[in-house]
């Protein structure tokens, strides 16, 4: 069982999102110390991209935010590196695969392991089209983490079997940000996933308030928080650590209850 894997099981799981580098890099530090402390489970980086396809407009403006600062993918291993010498929360980058690619899959998966890094989602990578990143990972204490959509169907299974550390269910088709509707049919593409994996299954995509926590937990092992976590980052300054251990508090209690 792998470090992230242990870290989501026998408990439901909170997983925070923020995009490194909004409003800065050292502020990024402290608001993935504050989600810790106030309970988040895994911590998602995002590193900043130019064309992120799956992120709707609160995180691709956090982007671009990082960008025009011109935080770089080294800028965002430092980010980790500060953390971990403070914490030992699980780290997962979700990124996208140009950043990985310019950097060259074994030297990305190497810094990774070394910093402490747990796992990668890469949105805009298929599962048809994994096999030289999986070859790069070997031997190498890192989970590629695997979406399965409304979409998947017939793919289900052999996305399941193949997944590591958790699996990512997508709520609704499209983009990230905050929704009051979800897909009618999660409790069935959890339990088919159910069928071919015994991994940690999380929900995300769309998740905000406590009472879609709640509700969304009871069908899953824990919920994955993105855009309304960088919609305060954005807006509280730096009063959003402080925030943030509130938010991350109410979400926690909302899913165990």
């Amino acid at each position: 069982m792998s470090k992230l894997t242990a870290a989501l099981t026998a408990k439901k799981a909170l997983i925070g999102f923020v995009v490194a580098g909004d409003p800065s890099c050292e502020a990024t530090v402290e608001n993935i110390l504050a989600l810790a402390q106030g309970g988040a489970d895994v911590i998602e980086i995002g590193i900043p991209f130019s064309d992120p396809v799956a992120d709707g407009p609160v995180i691709a403006a956090a982007d671009q935010r990082a960008l025009d600062r011109n935080v770089t993918t080294d800028d965002v291993f430092d980010v980790v590196s500060q953390v971990r010498e403070q914490s030992d929360v699980p780290l997962v980058f979700l990124t996208y695969v140009n950043p990985v690619f310019q950097v060259g899959y074994r030297e990305f998966c190497r810094r990774c392991t070394a910093l402490g890094v747990d796992g990668l989602i890469i949105p805009d990578l298929p599962y048809e089209e994994q096999d030289d990143l999986r070859s790069a990972m070997q031997d190498l204490d890192l989970d590629l983490i695997q979406l399965v959509t409304p979409n998947s169907k017939a793919r289900i299974p052999k996305i399941a079997q193949r997944a590591q550390g958790f699996v990512y269910v997508v709520s609704a088709t499209g983009v990230t940000g905050m929704r009051n509707d979800f897909e009618a049919n999660l409790a069935g593409v959890i339990a088919e996933l159910r069928q071919y994996t015994k991994l940690p299954i999380e929900i995300g995509f769309g998740i905000h308030t406590p009472e879609q926590a709640h509700e969304m937990s009871q069908l899953a092992d824990g919920v994955i928080v993105g855009s309304q976590i960088v919609d305060l980052i954005h807006r509280a300054g730096a009063q959003a650590p402080a925030q943030l251990i509130d938010y991350a508090q109410e979400m926690k209690r909302a899913i165990t209850e």
